[in-house]
């Protein structure tokens, strides 16, 4: 039940030669995990304004394959692999055109924003994100 989205790699998104510049990466990634917990009923801006649940990235294993470039359609995938009191880890895998461009390991952090500190899942997000979890590849 991996999540899966696509965006498009712009101009502003890659360095003068046109090969896309690995910060705009990230950029796109935090996009997609928003897009993500509100495909799971739990927008981001009522998790933060509301709920006072922060969502801090505290661990990111980034390995690149192959380069994007300007007009690339960047196809995300999001596999939630482990859900744990507070974290949630997951990997992801980015394409363009059938070829991995890049993988990212990720761990993130439920946080209260009022102290900072970890946080267990809210009862329903935590269903919400367990129904999500695959198996790990071999």
């Amino acid at each position: 039940m991996a999540f899966r989205t696509s965006r498009p790699l712009r101009f502003g998104d890659c360095d003068p030669s046109g090969i896309a510049y690995f910060p705009s990466y990230l950029h796109h990634l935090v996009g997609v995990m928003e897009e993500f917990f509100g495909s799971l009923g739990f927008p981001w801006d009522a998790m933060i304004a509301k709920d006072r649940i922060g969502l801090p990235t505290v661990r990111l294993d980034l390995t690149f394959a192959y380069p994007g470039f300007h007009g690339d359609r960047l196809d995300f995938e999001l596999a939630v692999r482990r859900v744990g009191r507070s974290s949630l880890d997951m990997q992801h895998r980015i394409s363009a055109a059938g070829t991995l461009l890049w993988s990212a390991d990720h761990r993130i952090v439920a946080t209260s924003t009022d102290t900072h500190k970890s946080i267990p899942w809210p009862d329903a997000l935590r269903a919400a994100l367990e129904r999500h979890v695959e198996a790990t590849d071999a």
